[in-house]
């Protein structure tokens, strides 16, 4: 095939510019994302239960739709929380590459089977189904600058007018307000009710009778008599609308024509949908929403997009109201996609100057530098056909492929020049000569390259996206770099080089002359120092297999993690205070955790959410989202995320009392949770109980601390506090005549609130809420004092059929695959990776737990464990892979071990190198070493290639063996330092996305570091040692094996030749001397 191409230069040049061509088009078409979708869908099921407990909601909503789940498609777990406020919430997760828009049907359709079996306020107020996001795209805060308008006013102008623009915008997955919208609030006066003689219930009686929606129909409407001449829509007043007419509503009237109305009872406002959660900004009061992405959305885009709606929207907003975003993940992404493009200019920089120092010509450097633009390009081509994006993952690839980019090119030049240069050729004999040469070669490194990556295509879960990212990007560009080294490489060298003398090299002058005798030199000594190791080949293999033992030992101690940790530029910090404690207390908090913030000169902007945390809902719950300024003003480790959140964690969690404060930086991948760490769910699995639950939780924290390598264990929940238990007293109730439901009405309406249905209030249907006013539901004495009406329409205390006592009660029940569960999260020290740490946590649940204790991990740690399940798998694969390959390209069995046996001592420079710096196992070090396997069988089979054609050809074994390793031992070190270069700036990146570069480019730098000299140390021991071993013989193949035919050939033809001349001089020379 080269043949070709070097004969028709131009017919390469149309190729390589057609793949150029390709290359440019699809660039701009490309999707940027910092991650592809690596989170598994997962679906949000929401339920409202106005009024009941934690356990309440449990039992009668959350259980019941958790028992239809199991049976759904993909499912990969589920767990759900039921809170104080009579929320649902079941988050149900998919297997990696289910569809979300499947998913959510299949879960609708399970669920809609139990929907009738509910509660009925539940079914009024339906079921909500979401695609959902875990963690925030950002947060958008409104605020009046001349404080014209209250947050809470403009909370109801974001519900009317600004959520669902925005909820429209492509990308959006879930719009959550942090503030509530308006709502009808009828606060009754239960004293009034009683003087009137009725109770609760005679309220929520009036209210669902005279608050309906009529639907009157048409006058005239067909059919109809044929002198019907007109028709109109019939319209009435059964739908309340105004705060008069809901206070008009009639209670009771009279015989007597005495009517008691609503307002004579109660005051009714329009007030607010929930007084649970409020917001700040900086310290001021503001009213804010979160966006999350929809599964597989595009967060550059997205965010984009939002701001362009919110700066249409911004010029309706009332008089003085502006929006900020001070909380924003995608800057971050985009520094980090950037980040990386400047890593990979700067690569192909650093491989230039090494092969201008080793080449010492632009000619010869010019043509790597060619092709490594149309490989690129190619790449993006390829990628964009098969679905694939510009992301951290796929850029990573093109990093390091730029170094394997150039070494099929420097391959060849260096074999072209070399043959120039000792046989005095000019170009297009040189490279004809040379490409039969090396075509082997190249054909081998490409295929074991390409096929080292396979297995990761089959890995499955989260790991699997990311494995498949990185290998699909990595074998595209090899595979073009293969074939444009046999193509347009040998068609640039024929054209652009100039012929030169023999021995040139040597005789240059300056630094070039140096260097070139210097590596002469070094050349030699090296042939001669390979002799003599190939006489000890016995003792080499003994040093061998300690080395193999030192990689596996290595191996085996690198603790384990997913990804490594990020600096995104912000922190979350958790707040959690004692059950029962005011909204005011968790505000209280939340002005202390400013106050430390804003005195940090890293911060940029701190907003607050009182209500709402990412544990669960309450009064005591609150969450902080700190944005840090840009990483080119935080230069000091010091100014580092993590950093920051430890000294806030330091300084909160045990300088406020009462409070459980915790401020962390969030995973590598925000799509996989909303912290880093581990995630554990402790299952009640013998039904022990929430209290022996908690008791064995506090156990397990208490074991794990005391290692010292868990840091900051802690139940990631609201814990329990106090309630009033209030049982109904059947009998009492019964002589009294009091039905259960109606001491239920009353308790409901009363203590909790009652959903009557939604009025029209300009232009939105909003909630109607019946409660009993403040003051009569603040203590037990006026609960008891409530009145319930019996059969014969009296009123009687509530006191008298219920008993009440005080209880201790969990604030949220949480529930994993249908068993009752604590979250438990918690981080590793430093020095000390996440894999180590849930080793530790598993052992001491083993041990130390009582029976009925059961555990499962979820989120991160879920991915985490099945990537390490899959990684031994994975890496075996690979290897047998490239045997087989190798098996096939040299036609033997045995050959192939002769490449094959450096792969474990590139592993230990990897490994080594990863343990001593303290870094961890984790998918970029995996990633790493499959690459590293690759590159350490391409150096192998640059000199096995020659050495075999050499024995085939009748060199003896030992002599082939040492004129390969003299051939290959420039190429080798060439491609391995601009390899090594190459990497060089992952090694040193810094600001985003730094620890991803700095975990790739370490192991594969290790690698490289260690497999480069052993590589030319034991590669010609190994081929003189297996083929002696297994008396093998090679032969040639392919292309080498017809020159070597065509060669016998010619010289049969020649020794025929010679002797028909002989014999014809011979003829001439008898019939002269007959004469």
């Amino acid at each position: 095939m080269s043949k070709f191409f070097i004969h028709r230069p131009i017919f390469a040049w149309v190729i390589a510019l057609l793949i150029l061509l390709m290359g440019l088009l699809a660039l701009p078409n490309m999707p940027i994302a910092q991650y592809p979708d690596v989170a598994p869908p997962t679906v949000r099921v929401t339920a409202t239960y106005p009024g009941a407990s934690p356990e309440e909601v449990s039992r009668s909503v959350t259980s019941l739709i958790e028992d239809e789940l199991n049976g759904v498609d993909n499912l990969l777990y589920y767990s759900s929380t039921s809170d104080t406020n009579g929320n649902a919430q079941i988050e149900i997760t998919f297997n990696p590459g289910t569809s979300a828009n499947q998913a959510q049907i299949d879960v609708q359709n399970a669920v809609g089977n139990i929907t009738s079996s509910l509660p009925t306020s539940v079914i009024q107020q339906g079921l909500r189904y979401s695609k959902q996001n875990s963690n925030f795209l950002l947060i958008v805060a409104l605020s009046s600058k001349d404080g014209s308008q209250s947050a809470a006013d403009i909370a109801d102008y974001i519900t009317r007018n600004v959520k669902n623009s925005i909820s429209r915008v492509k990308g959006v997955g879930n719009f959550q307000l942090f503030s509530a919208e308006r709502a009808m609030r009828i606060w009754v006066n239960p004293a009034k009710l009683t003087s009137y003689g009725m109770s609760m219930s005679d309220v929520n009686t009036a209210l669902s009778a005279q608050h309906v929606n009529i639907s009157s129909g048409v006058m005239g409407a067909p059919p109809n008599e044929e002198s019907q001449t007109i028709s109109a829509v019939v319209r009435s007043n059964g739908e309340l609308t105004t705060v008069q007419d809901f206070e008009n509503v009639v209670l009771r009237a009279d015989t007597n024509g005495a009517i008691v109305r609503l307002k004579d009872v109660a005051r009714v406002e329009i007030g607010l949908t929930s007084y649970s959660n409020s917001a700040r900004l900086n310290g001021k009061p503001t009213a804010v929403f979160a966006i999350s992405l929809a599964p597989g959305a595009n967060a550059l885009e997205t965010e984009g997009l939002i701001k362009q709606e919110l700066d249409k929207l911004s010029q309706y907003f009332p008089a003085g109201v502006t929006y900020t975003i001070p909380y924003n993940t995608a800057p971050y992404i985009d520094a980090s996609i950037n980040k990386v493009f400047h890593t990979l200019i700067e690569a192909i920089l650093l491989v230039f100057v090494v092969m201008f120092v080793f080449l010492q010509n632009i000619r010869y450097t010019l043509i790597p530098s060619l092709v490594v633009p149309v490989a690129l390009l190619g790449t993006v081509a390829a990628l964009l056909f098969l679905g694939y994006s510009i992301n951290i993952l796929t850029m990573f690839a093109m990093v390091l492929a730029i170094g394997i980019l150039v070494d099929d090119a420097i391959v060849v030049v260096e074999n072209v020049e070399r043959i120039m240069a000792t046989e005095g050729l000019p170009p297009m004999q040189a490279t004809l000569k040379a490409m039969p040469q090396i075509s082997g070669a190249i054909v081998g490194i490409t295929l074991v390259l390409v096929t080292v990556f396979f297995p990761l295509l089959f890995m499955s879960g989260s790991s699997g996206v990311i494995y498949r990212q990185f290998a699909v990007a990595m074998a595209v560009s090899i595979a073009f770099s293969g074939f444009l080294a046999l193509t347009f490489t040998p068609a640039l060298c024929a054209t652009i080089l100039k012929p030169i003398p023999k021995g040139h090299h040597l005789e240059k002058k300056g630094f070039f002359g140096w260097f070139n005798r210097g590596f002469d030199k070094l050349t030699h000594r090296y042939s001669a120092g390979v002799a003599g190791l190939i006489k000890r080949s016995v003792r080499m293999m003994i040093i061998y297999l300690i080395l193999v033992g030192s990689a596996v030992y290595l191996f085996m101690q690198l603790p384990s993690s997913f990804m490594p940790e990020e600096d995104q530029g912000y922190t979350i910090t958790n707040i959690e205070l004692p059950a029962g404690v005011s909204a005011n207390r968790t505000v209280d908090v939340i002005k202390q955790i400013e106050g430390f913030y804003l005195k940090q000169p890293e911060l940029n902007n701190i907003i607050a959410v009182q209500g709402f945390s990412f544990n669960g809902s309450g009064l005591n719950a609150g969450i902080a989202f700190a944005t840090l300024k840009d990483f080119s003003e935080r230069t000091s480790p010091q100014s580092a995320a993590s950093v920051i959140a430890g000294k806030a964690t330091g300084a909160l969690l045990y300088g406020i009392p009462d409070a459980t404060v915790f401020s962390l930086i969030p995973p590598a991948i925000s799509s996989l949770g909303n912290s880093s760490g581990f995630d554990l769910q402790l299952q009640d699995r013998g039904g022990i109980g929430q209290e022996a639950l908690r008791a064995a939780a506090q156990t397990l924290i208490a074991k794990a601390t005391a290692t010292g390598i868990v840091t900051n264990p802690r139940i990631s929940g609201l814990g329990p506090g106090p309630q009033l238990q209030i049982n109904i007293n059947r009998d009492k109730a019964a002589a009294l005549g009091v039905n259960i439901s109606e001491i239920r009405s009353v308790l409901g309406t009363s203590v909790g609130t009652n959903f009557i249905g939604k009025f029209p209030n300009n232009g939105r249907m909003q909630n109607v809420w019946v409660q009993a006013d403040t003051d009569y539901r603040s203590d037990l004495d006026k609960i008891l004092a409530l009145k319930v009406k019996n059969t014969s329409g009296n009123l009687v205390d509530l006191g008298s059929v219920v008993d009440a006592k005080w209880t201790n009660g969990p604030s949220q029940v949480k529930r994993f695959n249908s068993y009752d569960a604590l979250n438990i999260s918690g981080g590793a020290a430093p020095g000390h990776a996440n894999g180590e740490v849930m080793a530790i946590v598993e052992k001491i649940i083993k041990e130390e737990l009582p029976a009925g204790v059961g555990y499962e991990w979820s989120g991160l740690s879920f991915q985490e464990v099945q990537a390490g399940n899959q990684a031994p798998i994975m890496m075996a694969l690979a290897m047998l892979v490239v045997f087989l390959v190798l098996a096939a390209l040299y036609e033997s069995w045995s050959i192939p071990f002769s490449a094959m046996l450096i792969v474990p001592l590139g592993m230990l420079g990897t490994a080594g190198l990863t343990y001593l710096l303290n870094k961890s196992n984790d998918i970029y070090f995996q990633v790493g070493m499959i690459t590293v396997m690759g590159l350490s069988a391409k150096n192998a089979i640059l000199i096995v290639e020659f050495a075999k054609d050499a024995y085939a050809k009748g060199t003896s074994l030992v002599e082939s063996a040492i004129e390969a390793a003299h051939l290959r031992f420039r190429p080798i070190l060439m491609t391995s330092f601009a390899f090594i270069m190459g990497v060089i700036p992952l090694v040193f990146a810094t600001g985003a996305g730094a620890a991803g570069q700095k975990a790739v480019g370490l192991a594969v730098l290790g690698g490289m570091l260690a497999v480069t000299p052993f590589s030319l140390i034991f590669v010609p021991v190994f081929f003189v040692f297996i083929l002696r071993l297994f008396k093998t013989k090679p032969k040639l193949l392919g292309e080498q094996q017809e020159l070597e035919d065509m060669a016998l050939q010619e010289r049969q033809y020649k020794d025929q030749i010679y002797a028909d001349m002989n014999e014809y001089t011979s003829s001439r020379d008898m019939e002269k001397n007959n004469d």
